[in-house]
């Protein structure tokens, strides 16, 4: 199944370059969507370690190196941005009744919004920005910060500080990863 899915989403950047990874950093930002493959693959696409594989903006297309990485990158992080922004509104004005009764579908239970709400009590808005950094985690921060009120002027710097070393630092690696991403991708399978 892993495989699968991370196969659709290589197919699909492949083919559609930082459009796809915006997309897919949108919707990662509320559903667990592998974002981390998401922005590995896009550094390899990058590095121009496949062909076929380019990185179009605007009809604008890059060689394969640094300004192709910052393209990928930033399509990442506007995404990643976005997609926060976006779950911290349905945490915000759906509120814990709503994700209570319709969570299934965002992969939120209640015992993860417990855990999130006993982070946002511990480590205060703090966890917005080291949250949207972590892997994993991140899928599991915007949400819970709306439902706790945390103010959007308050929330939107945090989680942009948070997409910011995420989406670089990852596509970074697929960057440097370049043409063996094959061997790294097995490994997901």
């Amino acid at each position: 199944m892993l495989a699968s899915l991370t196969g659709s989403f290589t197919t699909f950047i492949g083919n559609h370059g930082v459009y796809a990874v915006f997309a897919l950093m949108l919707l990662s930002a509320v559903l667990p969507a592998a974002s981390e493959v998401v922005m590995l693959y896009a550094g390899a696409v990058a590095a121009g370690a496949f062909a076929g594989a380019h990185v179009v903006v605007f009809g604008h297309g890059f060689a394969s190196g640094g300004w192709a990485y910052v393209a990928m990158a930033v399509a990442g992080v506007l995404g990643c941005f976005l997609g926060a922004v976006l779950g911290w509104a349905i945490g915000a004005f759906g509120g814990r009744p709503f994700l209570e009764r319709h969570g299934r579908w965002l992969h939120v239970t209640p015992q993860k919004l417990d855990r999130a709400h006993r982070w946002f009590e511990r480590f205060g808005a703090l966890t917005v920005a080291v949250g949207l950094s972590v892997p994993v985690v991140r899928s599991f921060v915007a949400i819970p910060a709306g439902i706790a009120r945390l103010e959007l002027r308050r929330f939107a710097p945090l989680a942009l500080i948070g997409c910011i070393p995420f989406c670089f630092g990852l596509g970074g690696a697929g960057y440097a990863l370049g043409s063996s991403w094959d061997r790294v991708h097995s490994a997901f399978r």
